[in-house]
């Protein structure tokens, strides 16, 4: 098996637009929805999990130049085994996750370092 690092992304402008057109009640009904949904899916994927992973919050990006804020789309790290890339991106495209906030994505990277780049 091989390992890949999932990125979870939630456009930033698509969330900022569901927390202003969606009811605060609507929101936390929707919120609570997703992670029983999201707790279903890591049970039954739970051989394919090297790590689970971890919300990603507030960025700062450091330069040659300074630290500064940044708003970016970045929202969930997990780590994922599986026969292949391909394998891998189909596993995570199934999770609940990515399907509440329209233009919601996952970025699939190969973290085999003895395969190249």
């Amino acid at each position: 098996m091989n390992k890949y690092v999932a990125i979870f992304c939630l456009p930033a402008d698509g969330v900022k637009d569901w927390m202003a057109n969606t009811d605060e009640k609507t929101r936390k009904e929707q919120t609570t929805q997703v992670m029983k949904e999201w707790e279903t899916w890591k049970e039954s994927h739970k051989d394919s999990l090297v790590d689970a992973g971890m919300p990603l919050g507030k960025t700062k990006r450091a330069t040659k130049d300074g630290v500064t804020d940044v708003v970016n789309d970045l929202n969930w790290l997990m780590i994922v085994q599986a026969e292949s890339h391909q394998a891998a991106a189909e596993l995570v495209q199934t999770n609940p996750h990515i399907q509440m906030i329209p233009g919601s994505y996952v970025e699939v990277m190969d973290a085999n370092f003895a395969s190249g780049m």
